[in-house]
């Protein structure tokens, strides 16, 4: 019973940002944008929060010794949901500002990134696509 117990307390798990209190593991800036924050936990639970995606991003390549269970950026289009950064789409886009100034914003789908690109203009993205650009451009 004891192993099962820490085997469901030491499972990675998400939890929500405290919006206008957390201040970013990457820049240090106060999380205030539930469009473009993020998050990160690690194989043992351990939680980092991020300003924006950029900021996950170079966060985890700072720290390549953690393993990293779950990657999590915020949906554009749902403002405060996390969802997972492996399987959104990204968009970069001076029309919509984010607040590192990487004008990077996640989506949860490709039809919805399309959409947002067509009305806002831009370039779309993938996971590794992204990362590969974010770090390019430190």
């Amino acid at each position: 019973m004891l192993t099962l117990l820490l085997a469901v307390a030491c499972t990675p798990s998400s939890r929500p940002i405290r919006y206008g209190e957390d201040a970013c593991d990457y820049c240090r800036m106060t999380i205030v944008d539930r469009q473009h924050a993020a998050e990160a936990v690690t194989d043992k639970g351990k939680v980092y929060v991020f300003d924006a995606i950029e900021c996950l991003i170079r966060f985890q390549s700072d720290n390549a010794d953690k393993t990293f269970a779950l990657l999590f950026v915020n949906d554009y289009d749902s403002p405060g949901e996390l969802i997972d950064a492996a399987s959104s789409t990204y968009l970069v886009s001076p029309a919509v500002p984010s607040p590192m100034g990487a004008n990077l914003s996640g989506l949860s789908d490709l039809p919805s990134a399309e959409k947002m690109k067509t009305e806002k203009g831009g370039d779309l993205y993938n996971w590794a696509e992204i990362r590969k650009q974010v770090l390019t451009n430190r």
